[in-house]
């Protein structure tokens, strides 16, 4: 009698253990471009790990995900956070079934999981005209960490550029274009490369500093230890963040961010009368929708719908 073989019936895991988990973050975090995004995902899965492996062990499936899209509600987290949590939490979900740890049906069951619905705008925060030259001027320019901070504000507020790309802006991206001063070829956000015009006034900041540093190459902004000397050769997004709180705070402006910076720009060059596409393309958009929130269009205050609208009490 001939022997019949007997085909292996291999059974995809349901349960993913902390090194399985490791594994696909791994493979996840190598296939995003941005380091924004790389840091976005890292904190998002590392959460999500710390969650799932604190509590019984569970299937990773459906249900699951569930149960971690109420906990982050449960925190009173915006939607946005949680919508980008949970896009994190997918990943490593497609990228398990990829790798063969996870059964596709499962992850067929994760991706119907819906984000957390958004009611209404977020309201930005944009800083006037009159706010963002006293921010600028606020460092003193006597110091070398004053010209430093000084010109890392300009370039925000006059150029729009985002942290990363201030902390990677070389001597080299800075050349003549069109009889104007640019940040050529800058890689920003997603890979995507513009060329940014600098004007004359930042261009005087960036030159005062780099003077006193005496910078000829490498990277435009650096450390300055305390005894007043610059020091390594770059400067990380934790210095840019710091640099905007601290002269906010001094400006008593509590909540501002360096993105509200970049914001800001967008705004002042629709004020001065800005071209829309010109303005997108100072930021490096690829979809002008986003353009339009950074311009505020949606809703304005200073000259309100609702200010005078005949019910208001007479003069």
């Amino acid at each position: 009698m001939r022997k019949t073989k007997r085909r292996k019936i291999v059974r995809l895991k349901t349960k993913l253990g902390l090194r399985d988990l490791e594994q696909v973050k791994t493979t996840v975090l190598a296939s995003l471009r941005s380091p924004e995004s790389q840091r976005g995902y890292r904190h998002a899965i590392d959460e999500f790990v710390s969650w799932y492996c604190s509590e019984p062990r569970l299937s990773f499936n459906k249900t699951v995900v569930l149960r971690h899209k109420i906990h982050l509600e449960d925190r009173h987290l915006a939607p946005g956070t949680i919508n980008v949590r949970l896009a994190a939490v997918r990943r490593l979900a497609y990228d398990a079934a990829d790798t063969g740890l996870l059964s596709p049906e499962l992850v067929a069951g994760i991706r119907r999981v819906k984000g957390s619905k958004k009611l209404g705008i977020r309201l930005g925060n944009w800083l006037t005209a009159n706010e963002a030259r006293s921010l600028w001027q606020i460092p003193d320019g006597r110091t070398l960490k004053g010209k430093r901070d000084r010109a890392n504000l300009a370039v925000q507020l006059g150029c729009g550029l985002r942290r990363r790309e201030l902390t990677d802006l070389t001597v080299d991206h800075l050349q003549r274009r069109e009889e104007h001063w640019a940040i050529v070829d800058l890689v920003g956000k997603g890979g995507h490369i513009r060329t940014v015009p600098v004007p004359d006034w930042v261009k005087r900041m960036i030159d005062d500093w780099m003077s006193a540093a005496r910078l000829t190459s490498g990277r435009v902004f650096r450390r300055v230890c305390r005894t007043g000397a610059t020091w390594g050769t770059e400067m990380t997004e934790k210095v840019v963040w710091h640099v905007v709180k601290q002269y906010a705070r001094e400006l008593g402006i509590l909540k501002l961010a360096p993105h509200d910076l970049r914001r800001s720009c967008a705004r002042m060059c629709h004020n001065a009368g800005g071209e829309l596409e010109q303005i997108q393309f100072l930021l490096g958009h690829v979809s002008v929708q986003t353009t339009e929130k950074y311009l505020g269009c949606k809703q304005r205050f200073r000259e309100a719908v609702n200010d005078l609208i005949g019910i208001e009490p007479s003069p």
